[in-house]
Protein backbone atom coordinates (compact mmCIF):
# COMPACT_ATOMS: atom_id res chain seq x y z
CA UNK A 1 0.00 0.00 0.00
CA UNK A 2 1.56 3.34 -0.99
CA UNK A 3 2.41 5.86 1.68
CA UNK A 4 -0.02 8.45 0.37
CA UNK A 5 -2.88 6.03 1.09
CA UNK A 6 -1.68 5.36 4.63
CA UNK A 7 -0.84 8.85 5.82
CA UNK A 8 -3.45 11.48 6.59
CA UNK A 9 -1.85 14.93 6.68
CA UNK A 10 -3.39 17.29 9.21
CA UNK A 11 -1.71 20.70 8.88
CA UNK A 12 -1.63 22.43 12.26
CA UNK A 13 -3.33 25.77 12.54
CA UNK A 14 -1.48 28.93 13.46
CA UNK A 15 -0.58 29.32 17.09
CA UNK A 16 -1.95 32.38 18.81
CA UNK A 17 1.25 32.64 20.86
CA UNK A 18 3.63 32.06 17.98
CA UNK A 19 6.95 33.85 18.41
CA UNK A 20 8.00 36.50 15.91
CA UNK A 21 9.67 34.08 13.54
CA UNK A 22 9.21 33.96 9.79
CA UNK A 23 7.76 30.50 9.99
CA UNK A 24 5.93 28.62 12.72
CA UNK A 25 8.94 26.80 14.10
CA UNK A 26 8.38 24.03 16.56
CA UNK A 27 10.55 21.83 18.69
CA UNK A 28 10.92 18.16 18.06
CA UNK A 29 7.62 16.62 16.96
CA UNK A 30 6.57 13.17 18.12
CA UNK A 31 4.47 11.17 15.69
CA UNK A 32 2.24 8.25 16.52
CA UNK A 33 3.57 5.64 14.15
CA UNK A 34 1.85 2.56 12.83
CA UNK A 35 4.21 0.19 11.08
CA UNK A 36 3.57 -3.27 9.74
CA UNK A 37 6.08 -5.95 8.88
CA UNK A 38 7.52 -6.04 5.38
CA UNK A 39 10.85 -7.46 4.39
CA UNK A 40 13.68 -4.99 4.43
CA UNK A 41 12.99 -1.29 4.18
CA UNK A 42 9.28 -0.76 3.90
CA UNK A 43 7.26 2.42 3.83
CA UNK A 44 5.59 3.85 6.89
CA UNK A 45 1.97 4.15 7.90
CA UNK A 46 1.73 7.38 9.86
CA UNK A 47 -0.74 9.27 11.96
CA UNK A 48 -0.07 12.76 13.26
CA UNK A 49 -1.02 13.69 16.82
CA UNK A 50 -4.74 14.08 17.07
CA UNK A 51 -5.63 11.41 14.54
CA UNK A 52 -5.23 8.51 16.98
CA UNK A 53 -6.30 9.98 20.31
CA UNK A 54 -5.73 7.88 23.44
CA UNK A 55 -8.73 5.76 24.32
CA UNK A 56 -9.63 3.24 26.99
CA UNK A 57 -10.58 -0.28 25.94
CA UNK A 58 -11.91 -3.17 27.98
CA UNK A 59 -9.60 -6.05 28.83
CA UNK A 60 -10.26 -9.06 26.64
CA UNK A 61 -9.42 -12.58 27.74
CA UNK A 62 -9.96 -13.84 24.18
CA UNK A 63 -9.48 -11.25 21.43
CA UNK A 64 -11.13 -13.60 18.95
CA UNK A 65 -14.39 -13.46 20.86
CA UNK A 66 -16.96 -11.95 18.47
CA UNK A 67 -18.91 -10.45 21.34
CA UNK A 68 -15.90 -8.26 22.11
CA UNK A 69 -15.24 -7.29 18.48
CA UNK A 70 -14.72 -3.50 18.16
CA UNK A 71 -16.42 -1.28 15.64
CA UNK A 72 -13.46 -1.38 13.21
CA UNK A 73 -14.06 -5.09 12.64
CA UNK A 74 -10.42 -5.98 13.28
CA UNK A 75 -9.11 -8.45 15.85
CA UNK A 76 -7.88 -6.57 18.95
CA UNK A 77 -5.42 -7.83 21.52
CA UNK A 78 -5.03 -6.06 24.87
CA UNK A 79 -1.39 -6.03 25.99
CA UNK A 80 0.43 -4.47 28.92
CA UNK A 81 3.16 -1.85 29.04
CA UNK A 82 5.25 -2.43 32.14
CA UNK A 83 8.76 -2.07 33.58
CA UNK A 84 9.26 -5.84 33.89
CA UNK A 85 10.16 -8.22 31.09
CA UNK A 86 7.72 -10.80 32.46
CA UNK A 87 4.75 -8.48 31.86
CA UNK A 88 5.87 -6.25 28.96
CA UNK A 89 3.54 -7.27 26.13
CA UNK A 90 1.62 -9.63 28.41
CA UNK A 91 -1.77 -10.59 27.00
CA UNK A 92 -0.70 -11.67 23.50
CA UNK A 93 -1.94 -15.24 23.76
CA UNK A 94 -3.43 -15.81 20.32
CA UNK A 95 -0.77 -14.92 17.73
CA UNK A 96 -2.10 -14.58 14.21
CA UNK A 97 -1.04 -13.15 10.88
CA UNK A 98 -2.83 -10.34 9.09
CA UNK A 99 -4.13 -6.87 9.89
CA UNK A 100 -4.83 -6.41 13.61
CA UNK A 101 -4.72 -3.96 16.52
CA UNK A 102 -2.81 -4.16 19.78
CA UNK A 103 -4.42 -2.04 22.50
CA UNK A 104 -1.47 -1.14 24.72
CA UNK A 105 -2.30 -0.22 28.30
CA UNK A 106 0.24 1.42 30.59
CA UNK A 107 -0.06 -0.30 33.96
CA UNK A 108 2.80 1.65 35.54
CA UNK A 109 2.80 5.00 37.36
CA UNK A 110 5.04 6.74 34.80
CA UNK A 111 4.84 7.58 31.09
CA UNK A 112 6.03 4.87 28.74
CA UNK A 113 7.15 4.18 25.19
CA UNK A 114 6.29 0.81 23.67
CA UNK A 115 7.79 -0.65 20.49
CA UNK A 116 6.78 -3.73 18.53
CA UNK A 117 9.78 -5.19 16.70
CA UNK A 118 10.83 -8.23 14.73
CA UNK A 119 13.98 -10.30 15.19
CA UNK A 120 16.07 -7.90 13.08
CA UNK A 121 15.15 -4.98 15.31
CA UNK A 122 12.96 -3.42 12.63
CA UNK A 123 10.15 -1.33 14.08
CA UNK A 124 6.60 -2.37 13.24
CA UNK A 125 4.72 0.05 15.46
CA UNK A 126 5.09 2.24 18.49
CA UNK A 127 3.24 4.16 21.15
CA UNK A 128 5.05 7.19 22.54
CA UNK A 129 4.16 9.23 25.62
CA UNK A 130 1.65 6.67 26.91
CA UNK A 131 0.35 8.10 30.18
CA UNK A 132 -0.24 5.89 33.23
CA UNK A 133 -3.56 4.08 33.14
CA UNK A 134 -4.30 4.90 29.50
CA UNK A 135 -4.57 2.71 26.43
CA UNK A 136 -3.63 3.45 22.84
CA UNK A 137 -3.71 1.29 19.72
CA UNK A 138 -0.95 -0.03 17.48
CA UNK A 139 -2.37 -1.15 14.14
CA UNK A 140 -0.15 -3.55 12.19
CA UNK A 141 -0.17 -6.24 9.53
CA UNK A 142 1.90 -9.25 10.56
CA UNK A 143 3.34 -12.12 8.57
CA UNK A 144 5.06 -15.28 9.69
CA UNK A 145 7.92 -14.58 12.06
CA UNK A 146 8.90 -13.80 15.64
CA UNK A 147 7.97 -10.54 17.35
CA UNK A 148 8.56 -8.89 20.69
CA UNK A 149 7.26 -5.88 22.59
CA UNK A 150 9.84 -3.55 24.11
CA UNK A 151 8.76 -1.34 27.01
CA UNK A 152 10.61 1.81 28.03
CA UNK A 153 9.05 3.30 31.14
CA UNK A 154 10.28 6.71 32.25
CA UNK A 155 13.21 6.60 34.73
CA UNK A 156 13.61 2.81 34.39
CA UNK A 157 15.69 0.53 32.19
CA UNK A 158 14.21 -0.75 28.95
CA UNK A 159 12.81 -4.27 29.08
CA UNK A 160 11.87 -6.75 26.37
CA UNK A 161 8.89 -9.04 26.64
CA UNK A 162 8.69 -12.69 25.72
CA UNK A 163 9.02 -13.46 21.99
CA UNK A 164 5.83 -14.47 20.18
CA UNK A 165 6.00 -16.57 17.02
CA UNK A 166 3.50 -16.63 14.18
CA UNK A 167 3.96 -19.86 12.21
CA UNK A 168 0.97 -19.75 9.85
CA UNK A 169 -0.33 -17.23 7.36
CA UNK A 170 1.33 -15.01 4.75
CA UNK A 171 5.12 -14.96 4.75
CA UNK A 172 5.20 -11.18 4.66
CA UNK A 173 3.18 -8.50 6.30
CA UNK A 174 3.06 -4.76 5.85
CA UNK A 175 5.91 -2.20 6.08
CA UNK A 176 8.56 -1.96 8.79
CA UNK A 177 11.67 0.15 9.26
CA UNK A 178 15.04 -0.34 10.92
CA UNK A 179 15.58 2.50 13.42
CA UNK A 180 18.56 4.82 13.15
CA UNK A 181 20.85 5.91 15.97
CA UNK A 182 22.91 8.98 16.77
CA UNK A 183 26.05 7.50 15.24
CA UNK A 184 24.21 7.10 11.92
CA UNK A 185 23.25 10.77 11.87
CA UNK A 186 26.38 12.52 13.12
CA UNK A 187 28.24 12.35 9.75
CA UNK A 188 25.15 13.70 7.98
CA UNK A 189 24.86 16.57 10.44
CA UNK A 190 28.53 17.47 9.95
CA UNK A 191 28.15 17.39 6.17
CA UNK A 192 25.08 19.61 6.35
CA UNK A 193 26.84 22.09 8.63
CA UNK A 194 29.63 22.32 6.06
CA UNK A 195 27.08 22.94 3.29
CA UNK A 196 25.44 25.71 5.33
CA UNK A 197 28.81 27.30 6.02
CA UNK A 198 29.46 27.44 2.29
CA UNK A 199 26.08 29.03 1.69
CA UNK A 200 26.65 31.82 4.19
CA UNK A 201 29.21 33.45 1.92
CA UNK A 202 26.57 34.12 -0.71
CA UNK A 203 24.12 35.39 1.89
CA UNK A 204 26.59 37.92 3.29
CA UNK A 205 27.58 39.17 -0.17
CA UNK A 206 23.98 39.68 -1.26
CA UNK A 207 22.95 41.36 1.98
CA UNK A 208 25.92 43.74 1.62
CA UNK A 209 24.69 44.61 -1.86
CA UNK A 210 21.22 45.32 -0.45
CA UNK A 211 22.57 47.45 2.39
CA UNK A 212 24.84 49.44 0.07
CA UNK A 213 21.91 50.27 -2.20
CA UNK A 214 19.88 51.50 0.78
CA UNK A 215 22.84 53.51 2.12
CA UNK A 216 23.26 55.41 -1.13
CA UNK A 217 19.52 56.01 -1.40
CA UNK A 218 18.96 53.89 -4.51
CA UNK A 219 15.75 52.18 -3.43
CA UNK A 220 15.06 50.75 -6.90
CA UNK A 221 18.37 48.90 -6.73
CA UNK A 222 17.59 47.88 -3.15
CA UNK A 223 14.29 46.34 -4.22
CA UNK A 224 16.12 44.45 -6.95
CA UNK A 225 18.75 43.23 -4.46
CA UNK A 226 16.32 42.22 -1.72
CA UNK A 227 14.99 38.98 -3.22
CA UNK A 228 18.35 37.35 -4.13
CA UNK A 229 19.61 38.11 -0.61
CA UNK A 230 16.52 36.70 1.05
CA UNK A 231 16.41 33.54 -1.05
CA UNK A 232 20.08 32.82 -0.33
CA UNK A 233 19.21 32.80 3.37
CA UNK A 234 16.00 30.77 2.98
CA UNK A 235 17.95 28.01 1.19
CA UNK A 236 19.69 27.37 4.50
CA UNK A 237 16.29 26.67 6.07
CA UNK A 238 17.17 23.26 7.49
CA UNK A 239 19.58 24.94 9.90
CA UNK A 240 17.10 27.36 11.42
CA UNK A 241 16.87 25.44 14.68
CA UNK A 242 20.55 26.15 15.32
CA UNK A 243 20.29 29.89 14.60
CA UNK A 244 18.40 30.67 17.81
CA UNK A 245 17.12 34.19 18.52
CA UNK A 246 19.48 35.67 15.98
CA UNK A 247 17.78 33.64 13.26
CA UNK A 248 14.44 35.19 14.22
CA UNK A 249 16.02 38.64 14.16
CA UNK A 250 17.22 38.00 10.61
CA UNK A 251 14.11 36.36 9.16
CA UNK A 252 11.41 37.26 11.66
CA UNK A 253 7.96 38.60 10.97
CA UNK A 254 5.80 40.96 13.02
CA UNK A 255 3.79 38.06 14.48
CA UNK A 256 3.13 38.72 18.16
CA UNK A 257 4.51 42.26 18.09
CA UNK A 258 2.04 44.85 19.45
CA UNK A 259 3.09 47.45 16.88
CA UNK A 260 2.93 45.08 13.93
CA UNK A 261 5.26 46.11 11.09
CA UNK A 262 5.91 49.43 12.88
CA UNK A 263 7.08 47.78 16.10
CA UNK A 264 10.69 48.64 17.01
CA UNK A 265 11.40 44.93 17.57
CA UNK A 266 10.47 44.10 13.98
CA UNK A 267 13.82 43.52 12.28
CA UNK A 268 15.50 41.59 9.49
CA UNK A 269 14.66 40.82 5.90
CA UNK A 270 10.93 41.40 6.28
CA UNK A 271 11.37 44.74 8.04
CA UNK A 272 13.45 45.94 5.10
CA UNK A 273 10.95 44.40 2.67
CA UNK A 274 8.07 46.24 4.30
CA UNK A 275 9.84 49.57 4.01
CA UNK A 276 10.96 49.05 0.42
CA UNK A 277 7.47 48.22 -0.80
CA UNK A 278 5.55 50.68 1.37
CA UNK A 279 7.22 53.93 0.39
CA UNK A 280 9.60 54.44 3.30
CA UNK A 281 12.48 56.84 2.56
CA UNK A 282 16.04 55.60 2.51
CA UNK A 283 16.94 57.46 5.69
CA UNK A 284 14.49 55.37 7.76
CA UNK A 285 15.61 52.13 6.13
CA UNK A 286 19.34 52.56 6.69
CA UNK A 287 19.07 51.44 10.30
CA UNK A 288 17.13 48.22 9.56
CA UNK A 289 19.42 47.41 6.60
CA UNK A 290 22.55 47.97 8.68
CA UNK A 291 21.11 45.81 11.48
CA UNK A 292 20.31 43.04 8.99
CA UNK A 293 23.83 43.07 7.58
CA UNK A 294 25.34 43.02 11.08
CA UNK A 295 23.13 40.11 12.23
CA UNK A 296 23.86 38.04 9.14
CA UNK A 297 27.58 38.66 9.61
CA UNK A 298 27.33 37.54 13.23
CA UNK A 299 25.46 34.38 12.24
CA UNK A 300 28.17 33.55 9.74
CA UNK A 301 31.00 34.06 12.22
CA UNK A 302 29.24 32.08 14.94
CA UNK A 303 28.33 29.19 12.67
CA UNK A 304 31.80 27.63 12.92
CA UNK A 305 31.17 26.99 16.62
CA UNK A 306 27.53 25.93 16.22
CA UNK A 307 26.55 22.27 16.35
CA UNK A 308 23.30 21.11 14.82
CA UNK A 309 21.40 18.45 16.72
CA UNK A 310 21.54 15.33 14.48
CA UNK A 311 18.08 14.41 15.79
CA UNK A 312 16.64 17.43 13.97
CA UNK A 313 17.68 16.44 10.45
CA UNK A 314 14.68 14.31 9.53
CA UNK A 315 12.24 16.68 11.21
CA UNK A 316 13.62 19.69 9.35
CA UNK A 317 13.33 17.83 6.05
CA UNK A 318 9.59 17.65 6.60
CA UNK A 319 9.08 20.97 8.38
CA UNK A 320 10.50 23.19 5.65
CA UNK A 321 7.69 22.10 3.34
CA UNK A 322 5.08 22.19 6.08
CA UNK A 323 6.10 25.74 6.97
CA UNK A 324 5.94 26.78 3.33
CA UNK A 325 2.35 25.56 3.25
CA UNK A 326 1.45 27.58 6.33
CA UNK A 327 3.41 30.73 5.56
CA UNK A 328 4.47 31.11 1.93
CA UNK A 329 1.51 29.60 0.11
CA UNK A 330 -0.87 31.66 2.22
CA UNK A 331 1.08 34.88 1.75
CA UNK A 332 1.64 35.31 5.49
CA UNK A 333 5.37 35.76 4.87
CA UNK A 334 4.78 38.49 2.26
CA UNK A 335 5.44 42.07 3.40
CA UNK A 336 4.98 43.75 0.05
CA UNK A 337 7.31 42.18 -2.49
CA UNK A 338 4.83 39.49 -3.58
CA UNK A 339 7.61 36.88 -3.59
CA UNK A 340 6.55 34.40 -0.93
CA UNK A 341 6.30 31.68 -3.59
CA UNK A 342 9.94 32.36 -4.45
CA UNK A 343 10.69 31.69 -0.78
CA UNK A 344 8.83 28.40 -1.07
CA UNK A 345 10.93 27.54 -4.12
CA UNK A 346 14.15 28.30 -2.22
CA UNK A 347 12.91 26.11 0.62
CA UNK A 348 12.68 23.22 -1.84
CA UNK A 349 16.38 23.63 -2.56
CA UNK A 350 17.11 23.31 1.15
CA UNK A 351 14.88 20.26 1.39
CA UNK A 352 16.53 18.62 -1.63
CA UNK A 353 19.95 19.07 -0.04
CA UNK A 354 18.80 17.36 3.15
CA UNK A 355 17.27 14.48 1.18
CA UNK A 356 20.53 14.09 -0.75
CA UNK A 357 22.58 13.88 2.43
CA UNK A 358 20.13 11.48 4.10
CA UNK A 359 19.76 9.30 1.00
CA UNK A 360 22.21 6.54 2.03
CA UNK A 361 20.21 6.01 5.21
CA UNK A 362 16.82 6.48 3.54
CA UNK A 363 17.32 4.09 0.64
CA UNK A 364 17.13 0.85 2.69
CA UNK A 365 14.42 2.23 4.99
CA UNK A 366 11.82 4.01 2.88
CA UNK A 367 10.46 2.49 -0.31
CA UNK A 368 8.67 5.82 -0.83
CA UNK A 369 11.94 7.61 -1.63
CA UNK A 370 11.26 7.64 -5.41
CA UNK A 371 7.93 9.38 -4.69
CA UNK A 372 9.76 11.98 -2.60
CA UNK A 373 12.16 12.62 -5.47
CA UNK A 374 9.27 12.84 -7.92
CA UNK A 375 7.34 15.18 -5.62
CA UNK A 376 10.31 17.51 -5.31
CA UNK A 377 10.81 17.61 -9.08
CA UNK A 378 7.13 18.23 -9.78
CA UNK A 379 6.82 21.01 -7.22
CA UNK A 380 10.00 22.69 -8.44
CA UNK A 381 8.84 22.46 -12.06
CA UNK A 382 5.42 23.93 -11.35
CA UNK A 383 6.83 26.83 -9.33
CA UNK A 384 9.46 27.54 -11.99
CA UNK A 385 6.74 27.54 -14.65
CA UNK A 386 4.81 30.18 -12.68
CA UNK A 387 7.90 32.37 -12.37
CA UNK A 388 8.62 32.06 -16.09
CA UNK A 389 5.21 33.57 -16.89
CA UNK A 390 5.86 37.16 -15.87
CA UNK A 391 7.84 36.70 -12.67
CA UNK A 392 6.81 35.91 -9.11
CA UNK A 393 3.32 36.87 -7.99
CA UNK A 394 1.62 36.84 -4.62
CA UNK A 395 -0.44 33.68 -4.02
CA UNK A 396 -3.67 35.71 -3.98
CA UNK A 397 -2.89 36.97 -7.49
CA UNK A 398 -2.59 33.51 -9.02
CA UNK A 399 -5.32 32.05 -11.22
CA UNK A 400 -7.33 29.50 -9.26
CA UNK A 401 -6.02 26.54 -11.26
CA UNK A 402 -2.40 27.53 -10.60
CA UNK A 403 -3.07 28.08 -6.92
CA UNK A 404 -4.73 24.69 -6.57
CA UNK A 405 -1.90 22.97 -8.43
CA UNK A 406 0.77 24.46 -6.15
CA UNK A 407 -1.28 23.68 -3.05
CA UNK A 408 -1.67 20.08 -4.20
CA UNK A 409 2.04 19.77 -4.99
CA UNK A 410 3.07 20.92 -1.54
CA UNK A 411 0.38 18.90 0.23
CA UNK A 412 1.51 15.72 -1.49
CA UNK A 413 5.16 16.49 -0.82
CA UNK A 414 4.48 17.09 2.87
CA UNK A 415 2.82 13.68 3.09
CA UNK A 416 5.79 11.98 1.45
CA UNK A 417 8.34 13.79 3.63
CA UNK A 418 6.51 12.92 6.84
CA UNK A 419 8.03 9.45 6.63
CA UNK A 420 11.51 11.01 6.76
CA UNK A 421 10.64 12.79 10.00
CA UNK A 422 9.52 9.51 11.57
CA UNK A 423 12.42 7.38 10.31
CA UNK A 424 14.99 9.79 11.75
CA UNK A 425 13.25 10.29 15.07
CA UNK A 426 15.91 8.50 17.11
CA UNK A 427 14.27 6.33 19.71
CA UNK A 428 15.34 5.42 23.20
CA UNK A 429 17.17 2.09 23.38
CA UNK A 430 17.97 1.57 27.06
Amino acid sequence: MPLRDLFHHVPPGPRADAPPARRLRRGRVTFAVCLALAGTGGALALALPGTDAPRTVAERTDPADAADAPADGLPHTAVEASDASETCGKGWQHPRAGLQVFDVRNNTTSAAEVYLTDTTGALLGEVDGLAPGTTRPIRVTLGRGTYTFRCLVEDTDAVTGAPVRISEGPARGGPAVLPVNNHDLIPVALAYQKWVAGGFGGVVDRVDTLRDAVDRGDLAAAREAWLPAHLAFVRLGGAYGAFGDLGSAVDGTDAGLPGGPHDPDFTGFHRVEYGLWHGEPAKTLRGPADRLAADVGTLRSEWADTRMDPLDLGLRTHEITEDSIQQDLTGRSDFGSGTSLASARAGLDGTAELVTLLRPLLTPRDTGLPRIDSGLRTTEKDLDALASRGGWRAPAALPRADHERIDADFGDLAEQLASVAVIFDVRRTS
